[in-house]
């Protein structure tokens, strides 16, 4: 008798296009086994420029179809997860003699604001810098702007709520579980999935595989296909995080003198997020790490708008992503399609195969939609579409009524300080309720690590969303890190190793020590 559990769909990878299809999946009443190797969007999926949006400058490589897309899925997602997706005004400064025209710049920004549907979100207007506030952290010479609508997202929380409810709908969500051999037997997949903590194997068997490995996609293709493969561009994508360089809610898109764009975004309150590079990649995708050449090169591209310059001495943290591209044979990194592609590895009697190559955040809830297609292609239809209109834990409220929902959070919890409250509602939505459940003084949340992190909610995130780490905490599931000391890092994480029985393996995300200790 085979003791082997068996699934319909065995999924390799978590980050946001792995979780999102084990969530659409499972939700249709599929059987799902999801694997990790690492943490919950440890990879690209959280070395993201943290945006919902359309891609404007992906106009200029008449990439309409995937500017559309995502276009619509603004407002769609905004709706499904109203706590850590919300509207955000982008500045677009410009001058005579600039990179681009101004006529070009209102053509693209007429097409963006109506080949999308957009609904909820203002539309674009012109600026007088010499007037407006967006105007004083930049140098005098940029006198005009426009003002468009895109969406701010936190990427890996975005990740971890898709597996939550993933895990909440029938799927099994493995992390620190690595895939160690996937083979074909007849119609099924027999996989060996290693528990990479305590060293112990587990046999699978699934009817469909699907490989969402995002950067190592071509190296799990290799490895069950015995041959090497290229399918995937690899692009690195830095960025850095300064003390705040401007006090206004809106962001900048800078154009640089190559071309290029960068932005400049308000970050957790007291931050600026400037980014991003596009450079080939090559060698261990979970290596990355920023340069000192792109420290200086957003340094400089940053520095040529703002009066006050870049310094190396504003730096507090530094991140960098490996994005996988679909190798569409494009000339320079930056034009490299954004675009998804799935690809089948069937035959009639073989299990099937699907690959998912390229793919932006934006767009992971169309992808994981596709993805459904093809594979009740495979396997049958079960349940309908349905992840359109239902929200992430958390989101079950209106898209634009945030504000109204953190007020009666803070009723409801009324010893929290108002940043306190606000973020907490920001993470975690109406689950801030589960999480906090019947406190009434910050006494009640147990051991205080620093800032406003205490043992309620570690507690919550080791019970709930897989945490095991003083990282997984500290730099995905929240961005505490950048404000916890040293001493406080490692009492963190002698807690959770106390309360996991996992030591933290150290985080692979550059750290600027002066940012813990201000």
């Amino acid at each position: 008798m085979d003791d082997n559990p068996t699934y319909d769909i065995f999924v390799i990878g978590g980050g946001i296009n792995g979780c999102g299809i084990a969530r659409d999946a499972a939700g249709r009443g599929y059987s799902v086994y999801l694997a990790e190797m690492n943490d919950l969007a440890s990879g690209t999926s959280s070395g993201s420029t943290k945006l919902i949006h359309g891609g404007l400058r992906y106009l200029e490589h008449y990439e309409f179809r995937l500017v559309r897309e995502a276009l619509m899925e603004r407002e769609v997602l905004w709706g499904n997860a109203p706590h850590i997706i919300h509207p955000m005004r982008f500045v677009l400064p410009f001058h005579k003699g600039g990179v681009r025209p101004a006529w070009l710049l209102r053509l693209g920004l007429f097409l963006y604001d109506h080949i999308g549907g957009r609904r909820k979100l203002p539309p674009t207007r012109t600026l007088d810098m010499r007037r407006d506030a967006a105007g004083k952290p930049l140098k005098p010479l940029f006198t005009k702007a426009f003002e468009y609508s895109d969406c701010w997202v936190n990427d890996a929380r975005l990740v971890a709520l898709n597996a939550r409810d993933a895990a909440d709908r029938g799927a099994v969500i493995g992390t620190r579980a690595k895939v160690t051999k996937a083979r074909r037997d007849g119609g099924k997949w027999q996989i060996s999935v290693e528990d990479t903590i305590t060293g112990r194997t587990e046999q699978v068997e699934a009817r469909l595989l699907v490989n969402a490995a995002g950067p190592w996609v071509d190296h799990v293709v290799a490895g069950i296909a015995g041959k090497d493969v290229h399918n995937v561009r690899l692009v690195q994508g830095s960025h850095i995080v300064t003390r705040t360089k401007f006090d206004d809610p809106r962001a900048y898109f800078f154009q640089n003198n190559d071309g290029r764009i960068i932005f400049a975004i308000p970050y957790e309150d007291d931050f600026t997020l400037i980014g991003t590079t596009d450079q080939d990649y090559e060698g261990d995708p979970a290596n990355a790490a920023i340069s000192e050449k792109e420290i200086d090169y957003l340094s400089a591209a940053a520095s040529e708008y703002f009066r006050q310059p870049v310094s190396q001495d504003d730096i507090v943290w530094t991140y960098s992503g490996v994005r996988p591209l679909y190798d569409d044979g494009a000339s320079k990194a930056q034009e490299a399609t954004r675009d998804y592609v799935l690809k089948e590895d069937a035959s009639e009697s073989a299990a099937p195969l699907i690959n998912v190559f390229g793919g932006k955040i934006t767009t992971y809830r169309r992808l994981s939609e596709h993805m459904l297609e093809k594979i009740e292609g495979f396997l049958g239809a079960k349940g309908p579409s349905w992840t359109r209109s239902v929200p992430l834990p958390g989101g079950d409220f209106p898209m634009t009524a945030f504000d109204a929902e953190l007020r009666s959070f803070k009723a409801r919890y009324a010893f929290l300080d108002e940043a306190h409250a606000r973020r907490l509602f920001r993470l975690y939505g109406t689950r801030a309720n589960a999480l906090l459940g019947e406190t009434t003084s910050y006494q009640d949340m147990g051991r205080h690590f620093g800032a406003d992190l205490y043992e309620a909610e570690v507690r919550y995130l080791i019970e709930n969303e897989w945490a095991l780490t003083a990282d997984d905490v500290l730099w995905r599931r929240t961005k505490l890190g950048l404000r916890l000391t040293s001493q406080e890092v490692a009492a963190l994480a002698d807690f959770m190793a106390q309360a996991t029985g996992v030591r933290n393996p150290g985080t692979r995300r550059k750290k600027v020590a002066a940012a813990a200790s201000r």
